[in-house]
Protein backbone atom coordinates (compact mmCIF):
# COMPACT_ATOMS: atom_id res chain seq x y z
CA UNK A 1 0.00 0.00 0.00
CA UNK A 2 2.84 2.41 0.87
CA UNK A 3 4.47 1.70 -2.49
CA UNK A 4 1.22 2.44 -4.34
CA UNK A 5 0.78 5.72 -2.47
CA UNK A 6 4.35 6.66 -3.32
CA UNK A 7 3.70 6.07 -7.00
CA UNK A 8 0.42 7.95 -6.99
CA UNK A 9 2.02 10.99 -5.34
CA UNK A 10 5.23 10.94 -7.40
CA UNK A 11 3.78 10.74 -10.92
CA UNK A 12 1.84 14.06 -10.82
CA UNK A 13 4.95 15.73 -9.42
CA UNK A 14 7.00 14.20 -12.23
CA UNK A 15 4.64 15.70 -14.82
CA UNK A 16 4.83 19.08 -13.08
CA UNK A 17 8.62 18.92 -13.02
CA UNK A 18 8.64 18.08 -16.75
CA UNK A 19 6.47 21.15 -17.36
CA UNK A 20 8.97 23.15 -15.30
CA UNK A 21 11.85 22.01 -17.52
CA UNK A 22 9.93 23.17 -20.62
CA UNK A 23 9.08 26.50 -18.96
CA UNK A 24 12.75 27.10 -18.18
CA UNK A 25 13.77 26.18 -21.71
CA UNK A 26 11.37 28.55 -23.40
CA UNK A 27 11.46 31.46 -20.94
CA UNK A 28 14.88 31.72 -19.30
CA UNK A 29 16.54 34.84 -20.78
CA UNK A 30 20.10 33.66 -20.17
CA UNK A 31 22.41 33.56 -23.21
CA UNK A 32 24.80 30.90 -24.47
CA UNK A 33 25.04 27.61 -22.58
CA UNK A 34 23.52 28.90 -19.34
CA UNK A 35 19.95 28.14 -20.39
CA UNK A 36 20.50 24.54 -21.57
CA UNK A 37 22.72 23.83 -18.55
CA UNK A 38 19.98 25.11 -16.23
CA UNK A 39 17.38 22.88 -17.91
CA UNK A 40 19.70 19.87 -17.75
CA UNK A 41 20.40 20.53 -14.07
CA UNK A 42 16.69 20.85 -13.29
CA UNK A 43 15.92 17.64 -15.20
CA UNK A 44 18.68 15.61 -13.50
CA UNK A 45 17.56 16.71 -10.05
CA UNK A 46 13.91 16.02 -10.95
CA UNK A 47 14.77 12.51 -12.16
CA UNK A 48 16.72 11.74 -9.02
CA UNK A 49 13.90 12.97 -6.80
CA UNK A 50 11.38 10.94 -8.81
CA UNK A 51 13.37 7.75 -8.24
CA UNK A 52 13.60 8.47 -4.54
CA UNK A 53 9.90 9.25 -4.36
CA UNK A 54 9.00 5.98 -6.08
CA UNK A 55 11.08 4.19 -3.45
CA UNK A 56 8.98 5.73 -0.71
CA UNK A 57 11.31 8.55 0.37
CA UNK A 58 8.62 11.12 1.10
CA UNK A 59 11.16 13.89 1.61
CA UNK A 60 11.87 13.76 -2.13
CA UNK A 61 8.31 14.87 -2.86
CA UNK A 62 8.67 17.73 -0.40
CA UNK A 63 11.79 18.94 -2.20
CA UNK A 64 9.97 18.80 -5.55
CA UNK A 65 7.08 20.83 -4.12
CA UNK A 66 9.53 23.46 -2.88
CA UNK A 67 11.22 23.60 -6.30
CA UNK A 68 7.89 23.94 -8.07
CA UNK A 69 6.77 26.67 -5.67
CA UNK A 70 9.88 28.69 -6.47
CA UNK A 71 9.38 28.12 -10.19
CA UNK A 72 5.72 29.21 -10.07
CA UNK A 73 6.64 32.40 -8.19
CA UNK A 74 9.06 33.24 -11.01
CA UNK A 75 6.53 32.15 -13.67
CA UNK A 76 3.68 34.34 -12.49
CA UNK A 77 5.98 37.32 -12.16
CA UNK A 78 6.73 37.19 -15.88
CA UNK A 79 5.04 40.18 -17.50
CA UNK A 80 4.29 40.93 -21.17
CA UNK A 81 5.87 44.06 -22.61
CA UNK A 82 5.68 46.39 -25.60
CA UNK A 83 9.25 47.70 -25.56
CA UNK A 84 11.20 44.84 -27.12
CA UNK A 85 13.08 44.42 -30.40
CA UNK A 86 10.17 43.17 -32.48
CA UNK A 87 10.19 41.65 -35.93
CA UNK A 88 9.36 44.27 -38.58
CA UNK A 89 5.97 42.76 -39.44
CA UNK A 90 4.69 43.08 -35.85
CA UNK A 91 6.63 46.18 -34.85
CA UNK A 92 3.42 48.23 -34.63
CA UNK A 93 0.04 47.25 -33.22
CA UNK A 94 -3.13 48.49 -34.88
CA UNK A 95 -5.08 51.24 -33.15
CA UNK A 96 -8.09 53.24 -34.25
CA UNK A 97 -10.77 55.75 -33.44
CA UNK A 98 -14.23 56.58 -34.73
CA UNK A 99 -15.39 60.10 -35.56
CA UNK A 100 -18.93 60.26 -36.84
CA UNK A 101 -19.28 57.56 -39.50
CA UNK A 102 -15.55 57.38 -40.17
CA UNK A 103 -13.09 54.90 -38.76
CA UNK A 104 -9.42 55.87 -38.80
CA UNK A 105 -6.90 53.07 -38.35
CA UNK A 106 -3.26 53.72 -37.52
CA UNK A 107 -0.39 51.44 -38.47
CA UNK A 108 -2.08 49.56 -41.30
CA UNK A 109 0.61 47.27 -42.70
CA UNK A 110 1.24 47.28 -46.45
CA UNK A 111 4.53 45.45 -46.95
CA UNK A 112 5.83 44.35 -50.34
CA UNK A 113 7.29 40.96 -49.45
CA UNK A 114 10.35 39.69 -51.32
CA UNK A 115 11.08 36.71 -49.05
CA UNK A 116 9.54 35.56 -45.76
CA UNK A 117 12.16 37.64 -43.90
CA UNK A 118 12.62 40.59 -46.26
CA UNK A 119 10.09 43.19 -47.37
CA UNK A 120 9.72 46.81 -48.36
CA UNK A 121 8.36 48.18 -45.09
CA UNK A 122 5.39 50.51 -45.14
CA UNK A 123 2.91 51.44 -42.40
CA UNK A 124 -0.03 53.66 -43.21
CA UNK A 125 -2.95 55.50 -41.66
CA UNK A 126 -6.24 54.76 -43.42
CA UNK A 127 -9.80 56.05 -43.02
CA UNK A 128 -12.94 54.02 -43.82
CA UNK A 129 -16.55 55.14 -44.23
CA UNK A 130 -18.56 52.87 -41.93
CA UNK A 131 -21.70 53.51 -43.97
CA UNK A 132 -20.02 51.67 -46.85
CA UNK A 133 -19.16 48.56 -44.81
CA UNK A 134 -21.03 45.71 -46.48
CA UNK A 135 -18.99 42.51 -46.24
CA UNK A 136 -17.02 40.38 -43.82
CA UNK A 137 -14.83 37.49 -44.96
CA UNK A 138 -13.16 34.73 -42.97
CA UNK A 139 -9.80 33.75 -44.43
CA UNK A 140 -8.11 30.49 -43.44
CA UNK A 141 -4.46 29.81 -44.24
CA UNK A 142 -2.91 26.38 -43.61
CA UNK A 143 0.51 24.87 -44.21
CA UNK A 144 0.04 21.12 -43.96
CA UNK A 145 -0.03 20.55 -40.21
CA UNK A 146 -3.19 18.62 -39.21
CA UNK A 147 -5.53 20.69 -37.10
CA UNK A 148 -3.49 23.87 -37.46
CA UNK A 149 -4.32 26.97 -39.51
CA UNK A 150 -4.26 30.74 -39.22
CA UNK A 151 -7.60 32.56 -39.32
CA UNK A 152 -8.04 36.20 -40.36
CA UNK A 153 -11.07 38.46 -40.76
CA UNK A 154 -11.38 40.98 -43.60
CA UNK A 155 -13.88 43.84 -43.75
CA UNK A 156 -14.98 45.20 -47.13
CA UNK A 157 -16.36 48.58 -48.08
CA UNK A 158 -18.58 48.22 -51.17
CA UNK A 159 -16.03 45.92 -52.78
CA UNK A 160 -13.57 48.78 -53.23
CA UNK A 161 -11.53 48.89 -50.03
CA UNK A 162 -10.70 46.09 -47.64
CA UNK A 163 -8.88 45.94 -44.33
CA UNK A 164 -7.77 42.64 -42.84
CA UNK A 165 -7.30 41.96 -39.13
CA UNK A 166 -4.90 39.25 -38.06
CA UNK A 167 -4.25 38.09 -34.50
CA UNK A 168 -0.59 37.17 -34.49
CA UNK A 169 2.38 36.15 -32.42
CA UNK A 170 4.53 39.17 -31.65
CA UNK A 171 7.93 37.68 -32.36
CA UNK A 172 11.31 39.15 -31.58
CA UNK A 173 13.45 40.08 -34.56
CA UNK A 174 15.23 37.06 -36.01
CA UNK A 175 13.06 34.44 -34.27
CA UNK A 176 10.60 31.86 -35.60
CA UNK A 177 7.22 30.85 -34.22
CA UNK A 178 6.95 27.65 -32.21
CA UNK A 179 3.53 26.21 -31.38
CA UNK A 180 5.04 24.61 -28.26
CA UNK A 181 6.64 27.89 -27.24
CA UNK A 182 3.19 29.43 -27.48
CA UNK A 183 2.19 27.44 -24.39
CA UNK A 184 5.01 28.93 -22.33
CA UNK A 185 4.61 32.71 -22.51
CA UNK A 186 7.34 32.96 -25.13
CA UNK A 187 5.42 35.52 -27.22
CA UNK A 188 3.21 38.53 -26.76
CA UNK A 189 -0.10 38.90 -28.58
CA UNK A 190 -0.46 41.26 -31.55
CA UNK A 191 -3.48 42.52 -33.49
CA UNK A 192 -2.32 43.62 -36.92
CA UNK A 193 -4.39 45.55 -39.47
CA UNK A 194 -3.12 45.01 -42.99
CA UNK A 195 -3.81 45.39 -46.68
CA UNK A 196 -4.94 42.08 -48.14
CA UNK A 197 -2.21 42.07 -50.78
CA UNK A 198 0.31 42.17 -47.92
CA UNK A 199 -1.13 39.55 -45.54
CA UNK A 200 -2.53 37.17 -48.18
CA UNK A 201 0.30 37.68 -50.63
CA UNK A 202 2.78 36.77 -47.92
CA UNK A 203 1.00 33.55 -47.07
CA UNK A 204 0.04 32.46 -50.60
CA UNK A 205 3.02 33.57 -52.70
CA UNK A 206 5.94 33.80 -50.31
CA UNK A 207 5.13 30.99 -47.85
CA UNK A 208 3.25 28.86 -50.39
CA UNK A 209 0.37 28.22 -47.99
CA UNK A 210 -3.13 27.05 -48.86
CA UNK A 211 -5.48 30.03 -48.48
CA UNK A 212 -9.28 29.93 -48.54
CA UNK A 213 -11.79 32.77 -48.34
CA UNK A 214 -15.36 32.41 -47.05
CA UNK A 215 -17.87 35.23 -47.11
CA UNK A 216 -19.76 35.40 -43.83
CA UNK A 217 -23.52 35.76 -43.73
CA UNK A 218 -24.07 38.70 -41.41
CA UNK A 219 -26.45 41.66 -41.25
CA UNK A 220 -24.83 45.06 -41.61
CA UNK A 221 -25.38 45.95 -37.98
CA UNK A 222 -23.42 42.87 -36.91
CA UNK A 223 -20.64 43.67 -39.41
CA UNK A 224 -20.21 47.11 -37.94
CA UNK A 225 -20.33 45.83 -34.36
CA UNK A 226 -17.69 43.19 -35.12
CA UNK A 227 -15.37 45.71 -36.80
CA UNK A 228 -15.66 48.13 -33.89
CA UNK A 229 -15.11 45.25 -31.44
CA UNK A 230 -11.84 44.51 -33.24
CA UNK A 231 -10.81 48.14 -32.97
CA UNK A 232 -11.68 48.33 -29.28
CA UNK A 233 -9.76 45.12 -28.58
CA UNK A 234 -6.77 46.39 -30.57
CA UNK A 235 -6.78 49.63 -28.57
CA UNK A 236 -6.91 47.69 -25.30
CA UNK A 237 -4.02 45.50 -26.39
CA UNK A 238 -1.96 48.55 -27.39
CA UNK A 239 -2.52 49.93 -23.87
CA UNK A 240 -2.00 46.67 -21.97
CA UNK A 241 0.18 43.94 -23.52
CA UNK A 242 -0.85 40.30 -23.13
CA UNK A 243 0.81 36.97 -23.70
CA UNK A 244 -0.10 34.82 -26.69
CA UNK A 245 -1.21 31.27 -25.89
CA UNK A 246 -1.46 28.50 -28.48
CA UNK A 247 -4.80 27.34 -27.03
CA UNK A 248 -6.43 30.11 -25.00
CA UNK A 249 -5.31 33.37 -26.66
CA UNK A 250 -4.86 32.87 -30.39
CA UNK A 251 -6.33 33.86 -33.76
CA UNK A 252 -9.45 31.69 -33.31
CA UNK A 253 -10.29 32.18 -29.66
CA UNK A 254 -10.16 35.97 -30.00
CA UNK A 255 -12.62 35.88 -32.92
CA UNK A 256 -14.92 33.69 -30.80
CA UNK A 257 -14.70 36.09 -27.83
CA UNK A 258 -15.31 39.16 -30.00
CA UNK A 259 -18.29 37.53 -31.73
CA UNK A 260 -19.84 36.65 -28.39
CA UNK A 261 -19.18 40.18 -27.13
CA UNK A 262 -21.50 41.59 -29.82
CA UNK A 263 -24.30 39.18 -28.93
CA UNK A 264 -23.62 36.14 -31.14
CA UNK A 265 -24.78 32.93 -29.48
CA UNK A 266 -21.94 30.65 -30.43
CA UNK A 267 -21.76 27.13 -28.99
CA UNK A 268 -18.51 25.66 -27.74
CA UNK A 269 -17.10 23.08 -30.13
CA UNK A 270 -13.89 21.06 -30.51
CA UNK A 271 -13.35 22.73 -33.90
CA UNK A 272 -12.54 25.96 -32.10
CA UNK A 273 -9.32 24.25 -31.02
CA UNK A 274 -8.62 22.63 -34.40
CA UNK A 275 -8.37 25.86 -36.36
CA UNK A 276 -8.32 24.25 -39.80
CA UNK A 277 -11.84 22.95 -39.04
CA UNK A 278 -13.26 26.39 -38.31
CA UNK A 279 -15.06 26.64 -41.70
CA UNK A 280 -17.10 23.53 -40.86
CA UNK A 281 -17.99 25.07 -37.50
CA UNK A 282 -19.07 28.32 -39.17
CA UNK A 283 -21.08 26.32 -41.73
CA UNK A 284 -22.80 24.33 -38.97
CA UNK A 285 -24.04 27.46 -37.19
CA UNK A 286 -25.19 29.11 -40.44
CA UNK A 287 -22.41 31.69 -40.58
CA UNK A 288 -21.19 31.05 -44.14
CA UNK A 289 -22.81 32.28 -47.35
CA UNK A 290 -26.05 30.31 -47.92
CA UNK A 291 -27.10 28.23 -50.90
CA UNK A 292 -23.95 26.11 -51.16
CA UNK A 293 -22.67 22.92 -49.59
CA UNK A 294 -19.56 23.11 -47.42
CA UNK A 295 -17.64 21.18 -50.07
CA UNK A 296 -18.61 23.74 -52.73
CA UNK A 297 -17.69 26.66 -50.44
CA UNK A 298 -14.30 25.06 -49.79
CA UNK A 299 -13.71 24.33 -53.47
CA UNK A 300 -14.69 27.75 -54.79
CA UNK A 301 -13.19 29.60 -51.83
CA UNK A 302 -9.65 28.43 -52.57
CA UNK A 303 -7.80 31.64 -53.54
CA UNK A 304 -4.06 30.96 -53.14
CA UNK A 305 -3.43 30.27 -56.85
CA UNK A 306 -5.09 33.54 -57.85
CA UNK A 307 -3.29 35.38 -55.04
CA UNK A 308 0.07 34.18 -56.37
CA UNK A 309 -0.84 35.22 -59.89
CA UNK A 310 -2.01 38.75 -59.04
CA UNK A 311 0.34 39.47 -56.13
CA UNK A 312 0.63 43.25 -55.52
CA UNK A 313 -1.88 44.13 -58.26
CA UNK A 314 -3.90 47.26 -57.54
CA UNK A 315 -7.12 45.25 -57.84
CA UNK A 316 -5.74 42.29 -55.84
CA UNK A 317 -8.74 42.10 -53.47
CA UNK A 318 -11.29 42.09 -56.29
CA UNK A 319 -9.48 39.49 -58.38
CA UNK A 320 -8.92 36.96 -55.62
CA UNK A 321 -12.69 36.97 -54.99
CA UNK A 322 -13.64 35.95 -58.53
CA UNK A 323 -15.91 32.91 -58.27
CA UNK A 324 -16.06 32.90 -54.46
CA UNK A 325 -19.66 32.28 -53.25
CA UNK A 326 -21.22 35.50 -52.03
CA UNK A 327 -19.16 37.60 -54.41
CA UNK A 328 -21.29 37.04 -57.49
CA UNK A 329 -22.93 40.09 -59.00
CA UNK A 330 -25.95 41.13 -56.93
CA UNK A 331 -24.91 39.16 -53.85
CA UNK A 332 -24.71 42.20 -51.56
CA UNK A 333 -27.02 41.76 -48.58
CA UNK A 334 -28.34 45.31 -48.41
CA UNK A 335 -27.73 48.67 -50.07
CA UNK A 336 -25.45 51.02 -48.22
CA UNK A 337 -26.98 53.72 -46.10
CA UNK A 338 -27.05 57.21 -47.60
CA UNK A 339 -27.47 60.10 -45.19
CA UNK A 340 -28.27 63.73 -45.94
CA UNK A 341 -28.50 63.04 -49.66
CA UNK A 342 -24.97 61.70 -50.05
CA UNK A 343 -21.84 60.38 -48.41
CA UNK A 344 -20.19 62.59 -45.83
CA UNK A 345 -16.53 63.51 -46.06
CA UNK A 346 -13.94 61.91 -43.77
CA UNK A 347 -13.02 63.85 -40.64
CA UNK A 348 -9.61 64.58 -42.07
CA UNK A 349 -7.53 63.68 -45.09
CA UNK A 350 -5.80 60.38 -44.30
CA UNK A 351 -2.05 60.35 -44.08
CA UNK A 352 -0.44 57.92 -46.48
CA UNK A 353 2.44 56.83 -44.28
CA UNK A 354 3.35 56.44 -40.63
CA UNK A 355 6.95 55.72 -41.48
CA UNK A 356 8.55 52.40 -40.76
Amino acid sequence: MIQILAILSSLPLALAMAWGAAALWFRLPWPGVLRPLSVIGWSVVALGLLILGLRGVWQANVVQLLMLTGLLIWWFRLAPAHNRLWSDDVKHLATGEVEGNWLTLHHVRDFDWRTRDDAEVQWQTRSYDLDRLDSVDMIVSSWGRPGVAHVMISFGFEGENFVLFSVEVRRLKGTRFSEIGGFFRQYELAIVAAEERDALGLRAKIRDERVSLYRLYLPRKAMRSLLLAYVEEANRLADSPRFYNTITANCTTLIFVLARSIGARLPLDYRLLMTDRLPSYAFKIGGLWPGHSLAKLEERGRIDKRARRVHRADDFSQRIREGVPGWERGAILAPRVIKNGGRTAPPSEPSRSDGG
